[in-house]
């Protein structure tokens, strides 16, 4: 671009001179902008084509992955059901922003997707046996983690790596509003992943029967614990009624006395509610320790996926033409400057 300034007249004559980084006459147009595209059009259309047809080859060698998608539904907790009728309306309003409010949080849809991702279950999916996609045939006598072909120092090393590889390919989402948890497992072999997602549900089931069982067995120890002194606490009681009556055959007749039956009488009352209330709590804990029912209902098994999830060709090949137009434009200006400031030099 030219930048021009008028002198002051000198001896009856207007000169117009060429200087760099005086004020410009007129503003830069997209007239001007379109006059340099189109004298440069090889390169606004040539870079966008190159880079999309870069992308596209490097899309084409990447390795195609797939996902597998389950989705469970978790038991209710049976402690959200004791609340008030007051508290049980606002419990479920809570609920749809993810605040569990009066429930047991280790059965919350959030605590499953946690479990999901720890350690512990992810060490036992890298350990158990898949059928191997890499044989022709097909072998169910392959670890994942062999079959991720992960290799470390030591097998400790090994397994640390897989966790960190298996957890990057393991996601989860917890719909709040419904309860749905969604798993997907995502794999260079669409069979594989379908699997592993399949696994790790049944994983969890376990991990549920086993936690499950473990608090109530703890819960019965403490309620058999409890059942002992709370009976010897109504024996005492109803004792102490006994010898009240004993000792005092016409207690109606005095007022100081009725009152003291009173007492002793709901003394008695509450000695057999506590009573009453463990034993229900003792034949619970009994039923759960020995119950391994599944706490999880599942909607969707995990399916071999037919189409893959990565890479997206089509998006990368559209992004890789819009990048490409913008660098196009902008060597255009570039290459338009570079010639204007050897021409300015060359004058």
């Amino acid at each position: 671009m030219w930048w021009l300034t008028s002198s002051e007249p000198r001896h009856g004559r207007g000169i117009v001179a060429v200087t760099h980084g005086a004020a410009p006459t007129s503003d830069f147009t997209l007239l001007d902008l379109a006059t340099i595209l189109v004298r440069h059009r090889r390169l606004v259309l040539g870079m966008p084509l190159a880079v999309g047809l870069l992308i596209a080859v490097v899309s084409l060698v990447m390795t195609p992955h797939f996902t597998a998608t389950t989705t469970f539904v978790p038991e209710a907790s049976s402690s959200s059901s004791r609340l008030p009728a007051g508290l049980a309306g606002l419990s479920g309003l809570a609920g749809q922003f993810g605040v569990s409010l009066g429930s047991d949080g280790s059965r919350s849809p959030r605590f499953y997707a946690g479990v999901l991702k720890s350690r512990e279950l992810l060490e036992r999916a890298l350990l158990s046996n898949y059928a191997d996609p890499r044989q022709s045939q097909g072998s169910d006598s392959a670890r994942l983690l062999d079959i991720l072909e992960i290799r470390g120092r030591s097998h400790a090393d090994s397994l640390s790596l897989g966790v960190r590889v298996l957890s990057n390919q393991v996601a989860t989402q917890v719909d709040v509003q419904t309860n749905i948890v969604r798993l997907s497992v995502e794999s260079r072999y669409p069979e594989l992943a379908a699997a592993v997602a399949n696994r790790m549900i049944g994983y969890l089931n376990d991990f549920n029967a086993q936690q499950r069982q473990s608090q109530a067995r703890a819960r019965r120890t403490f309620v058999e614990q409890r059942i002992v002194s709370a009976e010897q606490e109504l024996r005492a009681a109803e004792e102490d009624l006994r010898q009240f009556y004993e000792r005092n055959r016409s207690w109606q007749q005095a007022p100081q006395l009725v009152f003291e039956e009173g007492r002793l009488r709901r003394r008695v009352d509450i000695r057999q509610e506590v009573h009453i209330t463990l034993s229900r709590e003792h034949e619970t804990a009994r039923i759960e320790e020995v119950n391994d029912a599944p706490v999880i209902t599942v909607v969707d098994p995990a399916v071999a996926p037919q189409q893959r999830s990565r890479p997206r060709r089509t998006v990368m090949v559209l992004l890789a033409l819009v990048l490409g137009g913008i660098l196009g434009v902008f060597s255009a200006l570039g290459a338009d400057y570079l010639d204007r400031v050897r021409r300015t030099r060359g004058a």
